[in-house]
């Protein structure tokens, strides 16, 4: 799928400084679904075109628990506008985004002419005026006709936007409403899209005169979380005197909440060189390294591709030498011994755990507290009972969960283990905690116990 951004702007090149991209490149990126490129088919003084293009694969996507089964094969995601774009939009041009420019910082807040073609949209005429005329933009939506032989208009469009703008505000714009006119998103939807509603639509969606059917299809219809957010966008709420002199809070999204309950674990042992296991895409890599007390780094994961990302995401072939110093990726599966995970303070299983074959968990047991032997382990799973507030959700919260704990069966294992590889362990809950089912994390923290000699006289 494909989105072009193009500038008349003189010199039309400061485009390349707001997209922190350089029209001599071409820019590639991972994504969970394909992979993201970034290039400049026209730049001049005169006229500057930034192409996205996103190729999909499908053998990435999974198809959808209500959808049948070759869906992930038989389905319009690597040719029409989705979130998948949507997605792929707020990655590659994150700074632009945020409205933020190293370069050109006199320019992130200067309005300028911006063309933005989009040649496949599922969508009617009617709905995408509807949702972008008021937001000063010109459509045009021409509708794309079936095959000769059926005869009629597809359910799709090619859109031209056409004004003047900020870039941050066109971003933003199509961030959100790309996939409210697909009304489907590619993942499940969780109470923390309600913040990502609220800082794209910042300025604009509590005016727009669509802001209900905005909130409901950007977070997938469900009824609740589009209340809470239609809530927050209400400018027409009376504010005390009072309450308008009170900082503004938002609450924070579960795995920013989860990350700094590791953090504060990590800071309880009092360890210096720690292991993050199972390390991903590198969210956690990422906050480890900027607290100091972190002299040495390891993030472990058995996938190639995610340690690719990790690196991708720390930016370790720009990091400066100190800093790069202090960390290091590895590839290994930890079901199986790895001398190089040995005499570390801590260890990090963060939202591991649940992705591992029951059977084989007794073997990610021996490697971690029977072999590796950190001084610490943190691990952090779901909290299955908390699923019930989830509105739709019907299984559990990710298709690769092999397993999902109760607090009662999570307590058992973490009790078993310690009890086998000599440590002591204590649990507690992560986020908002409900009376009856608990919070929607459950984090352990294993302290090994040291051996000590008795002295007789």
């Amino acid at each position: 799928m494909l989105l072009t951004v193009t500038t008349t702007h003189r010199p039309a090149t400061d485009l390349g400084y707001l997209l922190v991209k350089h029209p001599d490149k071409v820019h590639q990126f991972d994504m969970p679904t394909g992979t993201a490129y970034v290039m400049f088919p026209e730049a001049t003084e005169e006229r500057c075109t930034a192409a996205l293009l996103l190729d999909v694969d499908p053998q990435r996507l999974r198809a959808r628990a209500d959808a049948f089964e070759l869906s992930q094969y038989v389905n319009d995601r690597p040719y029409a506008a989705s979130s998948l774009l949507a997605s792929a939009l707020s990655k590659v041009f994150r700074s632009a985004q945020r409205g933020t420019s190293k370069d050109r910082p006199e320019l992130t807040g200067q309005a300028i002419p911006l063309e933005i073609r989009v040649p496949v949209l599922r969508g009617t005429p009617d709905l995408v005026g509807r949702l972008f005329t008021p937001l000063g933009w010109t459509v045009t939506a021409t509708p794309i006709p079936l095959e000769p032989v059926l005869g009629g208009d597809s359910r799709y469009v090619e859109l031209t936007l056409s004004g003047t703008l900020r870039l941050a505000d066109a971003l933003n714009h199509l961030y959100v409403l790309l996939p409210v006119l697909d009304d489907g998103k590619h993942y499940w939807v969780a109470p923390d899209e309600i913040e990502k509603l609220l800082r794209s639509g910042a300025g604009w969606l509590a005016g727009h005169p669509e802001k209900v059917l905005i909130a409901r299809r950007y977070l997938a219809h469900r009824k609740s979380l589009a209340t809470t957010a239609l809530e927050l966008l209400d400018a027409d709420q009376p504010v005390t005197e009072e309450e308008a002199e009170l900082p503004v809070t938002r609450k924070a999204p579960l795995a920013a909440q989860r990350r700094d309950a590791v953090l504060a674990a990590l800071a309880e042992t009092g360890a210096t060189r720690v292991l993050d296991l199972g390390c991903g895409p590198g969210a956690l890599l990422s906050a480890l390294l900027k607290e100091a007390r972190f002299t040495e780094i390891v993030g472990a994961d058995v996938s190639a591709r995610a340690l690719d990302q990790a690196a991708r995401r720390l930016r370790l072939d720009r990091m400066p030498q100190r800093q790069r110093d202090r960390i290091k990726l590895i590839q290994t599966a930890l079901t199986y011994h790895d001398d190089r995970l040995t005499g570390y303070d801590a260890a990090v299983l963060m939202e591991v755990i649940e992705h591992v074959d029951l059977p084989r968990l007794p073997a990610l047991e021996a490697s971690v507290f029977g072999r590796a032997r950190p001084g610490a382990v943190v691990v952090t799973t779901p909290n299955v009972e908390y699923n019930v507030h989830y509105e739709g959700l019907t299984g559990m919260r990710h298709s690769d969960h092999r397993f999902e704990w109760t607090r009662a069966e999570f307590a058992a294992w973490a009790d078993r283990v310690a009890s086998q590889y000599g440590y002591t362990v204590t649990i507690r809950g992560v986020g908002d905690e409900d009376e009856t089912t608990g919070a929607p994390t459950q984090l352990a923290l294993f302290a090994k116990i040291e051996a000590t000699t008795e002295v007789t006289a």
